[in-house]
């Protein structure tokens, strides 16, 4: 766990904390970032089973978005939950990709997360508007395996 402890510094992880209130401000939706060093399995069936752990399938619209990044193997994965991936146009998850990519390889890893944050927020907001019956429905704190 050492490498996703000096992943993001205190400050880094609050600017994230920080754009995912900004991102659920005006939508419905949920978003969650998860660290950990590595998965044994493939990263889109960890983000997968992450996704079930930290009970985002449980969000009443199905509009939950997991950001997983895997520290040591350098990878991440954007997992939305069925509702919020049968709304958005295609191509947006690899456009988000690839804003994130962008920043990652120039070793800004805190500002390709908050980005990708953002950018799936923006969209959550445009077929999830927040509306005044609305709780948060799952943390914003980041969660590390």
């Amino acid at each position: 766990m050492p490498h996703v402890e000096e992943f993001l510094t205190a400050d880094e992880e609050q600017e994230i904390i920080n754009a995912i209130l900004e991102a659920e401000k005006n939508t419905s939706g949920e978003i969650r970032v998860h660290i950990e060093g590595t998965s044994k399995i493939d990263h889109f069936s960890r983000a997968q089973q992450l996704f079930h752990f930290l009970k985002m399938d449980n969000t009443k619209e199905g509009n939950g978005v997991l950001i997983y990044v895997a520290v040591d193997d350098k990878k991440f994965v954007i997992y939305g939950d069925t509702g919020i991936d049968r709304a958005v146009p295609k191509g947006f998850w690899d456009t988000t990709k690839d804003v994130m990519s962008a920043h990652f390889k120039k070793g800004q890893f805190k500002q390709g997360i908050v980005e990708g944050i953002l950018m799936a927020g923006k969209e959550l907001e445009s077929h999830f508007p927040w509306d005044h019956n609305d709780t948060n429905e799952l943390s914003d704190a980041i969660s590390k395996g």
